[in-house]
């Protein structure tokens, strides 16, 4: 099958050539596709030599044109050529007053303010004005904030001068050679503060600076330009526009022929899983506690402070007479969990309730273990009465307790349903006067996914395994490096026994407990037969943080960089160490003394490629390649696809030597259809990849269907294709529940008693349940039709050695039907019998249609494949 794309490739020496290969390749098939350019002529006269070029700001970097400094024309009507990308995502990403100037070697340096409280600005060059460098954002010692910085260049000292403003009136100076390291800054004269700014009249009077500039620039400017509109124009391609663009395509007959002799080996654990706490993922989500805030943990700042109601005493309340329900943290459980509820009764009867997570569903004849931490500070042998109350049928269940006084004790009791209801409380009933602290209260179903104490839902979970993934990523994602340093995702905080565990704030608004924490992780995976991959911060936090700066502007301080790189040195002696180490004794003393077999650990996530973040990458990788040789790192290929961190991220990994690196992309169905060649012409000589997160999406709302779905099937067959080079690929987000999602589409959505797979997981599942470790190339016969019926056909060849199965897989997104005859060579299919799974539905359908039939294989027999399906056919080589 011959595809007329031109792929983008990896960022280091020889993937930038390919990469300015591409972009050019697919400028000119725009054009032509446009008829709006005749290649072979000549420049037009009436173009100048060159021309006044302005530079503003549209929240980011935007360019006019003009021959005469009065008439201006906008290029690419406003677009953005250069973003801020300090801060939050959204409203803070601002680029205020930026200020462009030509520096050494002619290179272009840009400088803008960030915000009017922060003690920084921003700083990025590039040759072109198109292709701009990692930014940076220097921390600056003067000032009651950085106003309006400007810079100039010293071509005799080859350094440049950064003067800015602050809020009182004052100016103040500092210089640097390299955008790394400054001077100390120094106060200055008004006089100092050269601004070259000037007003030009675009549709309003417009702040900016002026160059007289070559007329190519102006040129490559339009022309990147264009080439975003015309890969846009791809991208938002939908299956809406099927009925015109096939207007009139009949069924197809097309022919796979395979290449035996060319099979090639392939990674064995493409398909794998992303589970990170987002959209109640664990508490609430697959962590089986039924009970919400069991620890009293909850604290305003879960949620920035947002939400009155989210308090230590969040889903809990108290019914009663003369009865008080407070919060104290006076000679707690655990310094980890400080809190617990007090409960003073001076009249038998006041009950305290929990309403779980959107309730509590529980299933007839089913047990449910109550635990609690207990204390009477006042009155003797204290009787409780612990209920499952439904609020329609009343009591399910009910056990009595008592507490004496003296120290913390655990209680411990169980409760079977007496029918089923989505409905439910726990009531715990105190029947005496007396004055008494409760903390750690649990309710826990006995069916967990194989049976494990402090488990994981088992409908949920097994939905997972059903997957077969080959690995499990955890726990994130943005959770992994938090919202600030002190967010950080600590893994020795989310081990031990669960009173000691130190539960902390989720960067996506909510709590988490760590419940499901690094022992549950790992034992999850073991359970599933998967590879763990953990992935722990780089130093920095995430690129989205708020808290304690911008974005990743900010990293742990050197000073404290060699215990937090012991600590994931210790990870892999918790994961792999024997019994008697440190952290392998306490694996064992949960209850696994037999190592978990870690072989892989991810540093880093979507980071920004900045001198903070390859400073302290650089750090952690070195010193866990010495401690851990065996163990393979997977580094990060920045937050997209493309663009400076990107090709910053690949010229890292290249120059270290990382094994694997990190890519994520979340696209349009038509961008899966278009960049189907995507990894065709990776070097292969360089890192390996992980596809860490992508997923689907119809433009305008995240929105999924049949078609989103199908655009991923479609995809990974490219996957499977350059198994060679792609080591690993997980959907993301996995699981969402439903009220509760931060981020759509997710694989898997859910609620307190159905599981609800997407049409995606479906594809998934066909993926990991029948992965190969050598691909098999093959010829596509398709007879005139033209490109855009070719790229909407998919397919791929696969064996698997371990059961000497061949499977082929074919996608077809197109309104018609396929009729397709497979030629495997020397391998003999008449009259073997085949499994065949087929997925099948409208591009608009929430749901798919998946049939599974046993047929009999005939040579020269063609297979029919229906409009818009995915088609997996297995069978035994003889």
């Amino acid at each position: 099958m011959t595809y007329i794309f031109f792929r983008k490739v990896s960022g280091n020496e020889v993937g930038k050539s390919k990469h300015l290969l591409r972009q050019l390749l697919l400028f000119c098939i725009f054009f032509l596709c446009l008829n709006a350019v005749t290649f072979a002529s000549k420049v037009p006269p009436d173009e100048p030599d060159s021309v006044y070029l302005f530079t503003y700001n549209n929240n980011g970097l935007c360019f006019a044109w003009s021959t005469d400094q009065k008439n201006w024309t906008p290029i690419g009507a406003g677009y953005v050529y250069l973003n801020s990308d300090y801060g939050r995502w959204g409203s803070e990403k601002k680029m205020n007053s930026p200020y462009l100037i030509r520096g050494k070697d002619g290179d272009w340096v840009c400088v803008w303010q960030i915000n009017t409280y922060t003690h920084q600005f921003a700083s990025a060059t590039s040759k072109n004005l198109i292709d701009w460098s990692p930014q940076s954002y220097p921390y600056l010692s003067l000032g009651k904030n950085v106003l309006r910085p400007v810079i100039t260049y010293n071509p005799q000292k080859e350094s440049y001068k950064i003067t800015y403003a602050d809020a009182d009136g004052k100016y103040y100076v500092t210089e640097t050679k390299d955008f790394k390291f400054y001077t100390p800054v120094t106060e200055a004269g008004a006089t100092a503060y050269q601004n070259h700014t000037i007003i030009a009249d675009l549709e309003q009077k417009t702040e900016g600076q002026v160059h007289r500039v070559p007329w190519s620039v102006v040129a490559g400017l339009k022309k990147a330009h264009q080439l975003i509109q015309y890969k846009n124009t791809l991208n938002r391609e939908t299956t809406k526009d099927d009925p015109e663009r096939f207007a009139g395509l009949k069924p197809l007959e097309i022919k796979l022929s395979a290449q035996m002799a060319l099979a090639k080996p392939i990674s064995k654990l493409l398909t794998g899983v992303f589970f990170e706490d987002i959209n109640y993922a664990a508490d609430g989500g697959l962590y089986a506690e039924l009970i919400q805030n069991r620890d009293f943990e909850y604290h305003p700042g879960d949620k920035s402070y947002e939400d009155k109601n989210w308090n230590s005493k969040y889903a809990w309340s108290l019914k009663g007479d003369k009865a008080t329900f407070t919060v104290d943290s006076l000679n707690g459980i655990h310094l980890n969990n400080p809190h617990y509820a007090l409960l003073k009764i001076n009249e038998p009867g006041a009950s305290l309730f929990n309403t779980g997570f959107d309730s509590i569903t529980v299933k007839k004849g089913e047990t449910y273990h109550f635990s609690t931490f207990a204390k009477a500070f006042e009155g003797k042998n204290i009787s409780l009465t612990v209920n499952l109350v439904s609020a329609k049928q009343g009591v399910l269940a009910q056990k009595k307790l008592s507490i004496s006084l003296g120290s913390w004790k655990v209680l411990k009791t169980s409760l079977i349903s007496s029918s089923n209801a989505k409905d439910v409380s726990l009531e715990i009933t105190v029947n005496s006067v007396g004055s008494l602290g409760l903390d750690m209260i649990s309710l826990f179903p006995e069916k967990t996914y194989k049976g494990h104490k402090n488990g994981l839902r088992a409908d949920l979970a097994t939905t997972i395994a059903n997957i077969k993934p080959k690995f499990v990523r955890f726990p994130g994602g943005c959770v992994a490096h938090g919202d600030g340093i002190a967010n950080i995702y600590k893994w020795k905080n989310s081990i031990g026994p669960l009173e000691s565990r130190k539960p902390d704030r989720n960067l996506w608004g909510y709590h988490q407990t760590m419940g499901l924490g690094y022992f549950e992780y790992f034992q999850f995976c073991e359970d599933m037969g998967a590879e763990p991959v953990p992935v722990i911060a780089a130093g920095v936090p995430c690129q989205n943080s708020g808290t304690g700066g911008g974005g990743q502007q900010g990293g742990i301080p050197m000073s404290e960089m060699p215990q937090y790189i012991q600590d994931i040195i210790d990870l892999v002696e918790y994961a792999n160490g024997a019994i008697n180490t440190k952290w392998g004794k306490k694996r064992t003393e949960a209850g696994h003394p037999k190592p978990f077999n870690l072989k892989y650990i991810g540093i880093g996530n979507e980071d920004q490629m900045t001198e903070v973040f390859k400073e302290r990458f650089t750090m952690i990788y070195k010193a866990l390649q010495k401690a851990h040789p065996e163990i393979t790192v997977i580094g990060s290929a920045g937050p997209f696809f493309e663009g400076t961190d990107y090709e910053e991220g690949w010229k890292i990994g290249s120059d270290l030597k990382v094994p694997i690196l990190d890519e994520h992309y979340y696209q349009s169905p038509g961008w899966f259809i278009n960049n189907q060649d995507f990894y065709d012409q990776y070097d292969r000589s360089k890192s390996k990849v992980y596809l860490g997160e992508y997923a689907a999406s119809l433009p305008g709302g995240n929105r999924t269907n049949w078609e989103t779905s199908l655009s991923e099937a479609l995809y990974i067959t490219s996957l499977e294709r350059n198994g060679d080079v792609v080591k690993m690929a997980s959907y993301a987000p996995l699981i969402a529940k439903e009220g509760h999602t931060q981020w759509n589409p997710d694989l898997i959505y859910f609620n307190n008693d159905e599981v609800k797979p997407t049409p995606g997981y479906y594809v998934q599942k066909i993926y990991g349940q029948n992965a190969g470790d050598q691909y098999i190339p093959a010829d596509l016969i398709l007879k005139d039709q033209p490109e855009k019926v070719r790229k909407r056909i998919a397919y791929s060849i696969v064996k698997d050695s371990e059961t000497n199965s061949i499977i082929i897989k074919i996608v077809n997104l197109l309104p018609v039907s396929m009729n397709t005859t497979i030629d495997l060579g020397e391998v003999k299919i008449d009259g073997i019998l085949a499994t065949k799974a087929t997925l099948v539905g409208k591009p608009t359908d929430k749901t798919v249609t998946q049939t599974i039939d046993t047929v009999t294989l005939k040579k020269g027999s063609p297979i029919n494949l229906p409009a818009y399906s995915f088609t997996m056919v297995r069978f035994v080589e003889n």
